[in-house]
């Protein structure tokens, strides 16, 4: 007797042919559900003392305003909780979103069980903090983590916050600061007595020039001359939040993006660890820097999307170099997909694993769009005719761009890409591409 398994495809396999090679696709059977569990993690925590005083320094981060008003700042709420893979990791912004902030809880961190993976938002209250502020060091507390709510438990006390919307702005910033952690390397790395040494010259204030991380010997220090394989920190007394911490860390190290964008410190707690993200300058936040413009010029199949979010649903992380060997997918292709699921929030970065992590949130295909207005803006340029390309050769592009009143000349050269627009001329590039240079190279492609 024989049994038979029918499976039933989305779509055809189908051979794509191009001016430089040709790809096949093969249809794929998945079996890769995504279950509705209430119940994401269940457990204690090993060292509830250190967690908790991670999780006050994380919301004293989300309370942080560098260049909002206090009007604004209600508009915004607390940490995203993910639980997977072993891991429990609670993520915020501050209200001005550029400072990014993660507690990572890692497997050595808590005894419990994940009956599914999975992400929720939580505002933590005052009653909350109070909660964590009083956690001693030999306290038994339990953690769960649920689809609607966080929950602390100790004796016969709980506390219990429940769900709240994700902040748009909270999208746009995840979406920036994961592709510039992926980038960042690693500098240095101090021992207790260096990084307590390190803080002791932070200087006072708000100062508005730049500060740099020097070595004066092997005495880390902040100072505001630069020298060779110095890391330079814009809005450095935004550091201070790390302060409370510092005497409890046994080790810290220092992660920078390769054109200073970007500033990660990282303090490690045995199986915890806090990481603190600074954008380039206090007035720019994560959420306007627009790093992953670049990958979502070339349009990719939306069933592709889908493939890769339940790719990194079953496997709780994603390695685009792996996944682009193991595929036998274009490097250029992956670099695509890893921005379309970072623009929707769906992935987050781990220095130290070298590799993305997966975030559960709602999986919307239009948000790519709504989040990135420079994108819709050159979209538009492109549906209304108002590119044109004046010079195509191996090595150089020109283009005319209409604008209001004005044409604007883009030149693409190699890596240099230039503009005539106001947004290039202010910005050099370092917060993206304008939306000139986004529709000539969308129409180059097209």
């Amino acid at each position: 007797m024989s049994e038979t398994i029918t499976y039933h495809y989305a779509k055809p396999s189908t051979l794509i042919r191009e001016a430089t090679a040709d790809e096949l696709f093969l249809a794929k059977y998945s079996e890769v559900q995504k279950k509705d569990a209430p119940c994401f993690f269940w457990g204690r925590l090993k060292d509830p003392y250190i967690t908790a005083r991670c999780l006050i320094t994380l919301s004293n981060v989300v309370q942080s305003s560098f260049n909002l008003s206090p009007f604004e700042w209600k508009l915004l709420k607390d940490p995203i909780v993910t639980a997977g893979n072993e891991k429990i990791r609670f993520e915020g912004f501050s209200h001005c979103a550029g400072v990014y902030a993660r507690v990572d809880v890692l497997p050595g961190g808590h005894d419990g069980e994940f009956p599914e993976n999975g992400t929720t938002n939580v505002d933590f209250n005052q009653a909350m903090i109070a909660a964590l502020s009083s956690i001693g060091k030999t306290e038994n507390v339990v953690l769960s983590v649920g689809k609607k709510e966080v929950a602390l438990a100790r004796g016969n006390e709980k506390v219990v916050e429940r769900k709240v919307p994700l902040p748009t702005k909270w999208i746009k910033g995840l979406t920036t600061v994961q592709l510039f952690l992926a980038e960042a390397e690693k500098n240095f790395s101090f021992n207790k007595i260096q990084t307590l040494q390190l803080f002791q010259s932070l200087p006072n204030g708000k100062p508005k020039a730049d500060y740099y991380l020097v070595m004066r010997g092997n005495k880390p220090a902040f100072s505001p001359i630069k020298s060779n394989a110095a890391i330079c920190i814009g809005g450095i007394h935004r550091l201070r939040l790390l302060e409370p911490l510092l005497p409890l860390a046994d080790e810290l190290r220092v992660f920078a993006h390769p054109q200073m964008q970007s500033t990660t410190w990282q303090l490690y707690f045995g199986a915890v660890r806090f990481s603190l993200s600074l954008s380039r300058d206090f007035w720019r936040g994560f959420s306007g820097e627009g790093a992953a413009l670049e990958s979502l010029i070339e349009d990719v199949p939306d069933t592709w999307i889908d493939a890769v979010d339940k790719y990194s649903y079953a496997n709780q992380e994603f390695n685009p170099t792996l996944l682009a060997i193991e595929e036998g997918m274009d490097f250029k292709k992956v670099d695509n997909l890893t921005g379309r699921l970072s623009a929707m929030g769906l992935l987050g970065f781990d220095l130290d694993e070298n590799h993305f992590f997966y975030r559960r949130l709602p999986f919307k295909l239009h948000r790519i769009i709504s989040l990135n207005p420079r994108l819709k803006d050159a979209e538009k340029l492109l549906a209304e005719n108002k590119v044109e390309i004046t010079l195509k050769s191996d090595s150089k592009i020109e283009a005319r761009v209409e604008g209001t009143g004005v044409k604007h000349l883009v030149i693409l050269e190699g890596e240099n890409e230039r503009c005539t627009c106001t947004w290039y001329s202010r910005h050099q590039g370092e917060r993206g591409l304008c939306k000139h240079i986004l529709a000539v190279k969308k129409k180059l492609i097209s």
